[in-house]
């Protein structure tokens, strides 16, 4: 077994001893670039005993959210009693969700991944979806269940029905796909702005509930052991993989997006469907930034074609990155990065913000680059990567090279609660990419083969077009 070790900053006084540092509250952008924190080295070495010190519980706070830093009374009588049903902890731990982060991968699988051996060896039929199939890596997958909504918390699940009603079944085929874990392709969605065609929003709906069901079970699993610690103070952190529950960093899922309208809309139907009822403040200065209806576009422009004003209705910015925050009763959002449970981007903005290409109103100079906030990404959406390749698709490649990589800089984090394929840097096979177009280029399916490594495996839809030959009707020569 091993043990988890803090090299500390090179800018400490010689001969001064580093004291430990308490939690804190997360480090907001303006501290990361004054901070002198040095570089986290995180080491495995022969586990010691560990003294006996109460084993440390982290709350991912943030330092204007009262309702959100630490768990009440009430939320941790509930989970100290959930902990007592056998046939509760059962179910948790057969979940989707669990299993897939409590896999331990192997040396020879992760060779395989590294070397993409594995094959599209099955497929399935894809239903609404006229000619067209699924096909996929690893094992098969199930046919669908009486409930594919078995693994999703009670109250995500009774608001969605609310709100859905009939339709949560339609939602149900694509959300299966997601819950799955798997590495998605689906390169023949229809597109809302195609003369005639109607907005279909069941792809949209069901990867957004996909990702609230994560966000919120990342956060249930986290509270509930934190209450546990509580309760016996005694406990060896070490002792049990059980609490390593987190990341480096807080953000789980990162959404894709080339314009506003796109992003706005997206958002929208996120906060709806999440059960939350109290909305933040910030909401005015959303809409004041990405606009509050489709009702305010101006009209099309009649030299155009349909398509043309379809898509490019609304705020047409490519410029956008701000994070979504999940607390007990009400979803925020602009959260400070660090904070946040989901980051909604485009990729031009998140580039810039890679490299460190904004510039500081006080010194006029380039800011320090900062992209630790990608160091814990699960599970990544991109949509209408149809659209992203119109504009610059070597964005969309860079930002997802930078993804799931060691943190340049300690922040507010409890290593012993860190998974171990977070330290052993192999979180790349866990994260979940969805990819999702109108038609499929060879670059997304470069992307799609070079960059996508889960090792839940992966699944693609493959769809054969009807020729147009036949319909050519061939003059009859007329003889002399």
């Amino acid at each position: 077994m091993a043990k988890l070790k803090l090299v500390p900053s090179t800018d400490t006084p010689r001969g001064q001893k580093r004291r430990r540092e308490k939690p804190q509250r997360p480090v907001l952008d303006d501290d990361l670039r004054d901070s002198s924190a040095g570089i986290i080295a995180v080491k495995a070495v022969r586990r010691e005993k560990p003294s006996n010190e109460s084993p440390q519980v982290l709350h991912q706070n943030d330092d204007d959210d009262s309702d959100d830093c630490n768990v009440s009374s009430e939320d941790e009588a509930h989970y100290m009693i959930s902990n007592k049903s056998d046939a509760l902890d059962e179910m948790e731990s057969s979940c989707s969700f669990q299993r897939h982060v409590t896999h331990v991968l192997a040396n020879d699988e992760v060779n395989a991944l590294v070397n993409q051996k594995s094959k599209f060896k099955w497929e399935m039929p894809a239903e609404d979806i006229p000619k067209s199939k699924w096909v996929g890596t690893g094992e098969k997958i199930k046919g669908a269940s009486d409930d594919p909504f078995v693994d999703v918390k009670g109250k995500l699940k009774d608001h969605w029905q609310k709100i859905l009603s009939d339709d949560l079944n339609y939602r149900s085929r694509f959300f299966s796909l997601c819950n799955s874990y798997r590495d998605i392709m689906h390169c023949n969605k229809k597109p809302f702005y195609l003369k005639g065609s109607k907005v279909d929003s069941s792809t949209m709906d069901a990867y957004l509930m996909h990702a609230l069901s994560h966000v919120h079970r990342t956060r249930d699993v986290v509270i509930k052991n934190d209450a546990k610690l509580r309760n016996d103070a005694n406990t060896d952190v070490m002792e049990d993989d059980s609490y390593r529950d987190q990341g480096f960093t807080r953000p789980k899922v990162l959404f894709l997006l080339p314009l506003k309208s796109i992003a706005r809309r997206i958002v929208k139907r996120l906060i709806q469907l999440s059960p939350l009822t109290q909305k933040d403040n910030s909401m005015g200065q959303f809409k004041k930034e990405f606009g509050e209806s489709d009702d305010e576009l101006e009209e099309p422009n009649s030299s155009k074609p349909t398509d043309f004003n379809l898509l490019f209705a609304g705020d047409v910015e490519d410029h956008f990155l701000f994070g979504i925050k999940f607390t007990k009763k009400s979803v925020k959002l602009y959260s400070n990065f660090y904070a946040s449970d989901i980051i909604v981007a485009s990729p031009l903005a998140l580039k810039l913000k890679i490299d460190g290409g904004e510039v500081t109103k006080k010194k006029g100079r380039p800011k320090e680059n900062d992209s630790d906030f990608l160091s814990s990404i699960e599970i990544v959406v991109v949509d209408y990567a149809d659209v992203i390749s119109m504009q610059n698709w070597s964005h969309l490649h860079a930002v997802l090279e930078q993804l799931n990589h060691l943190p340049s800089k300690e922040h507010v984090t409890n290593v012993m609660r860190i998974r171990p394929w977070y330290l052993d840097e192999q979180a790349r096979y866990y994260r979940q990419t969805i990819i999702l177009s109108s038609y499929l280029t060879p670059e997304m399916n470069a992307l799609f083969n070079g960059s996508c490594l889960n090792y839940e495996g992966k699944v693609k839809l493959a769809t054969e077009f009807t020729g147009v030959l036949p319909k050519i009707q061939l003059e009859i020569r007329q003889g002399v």
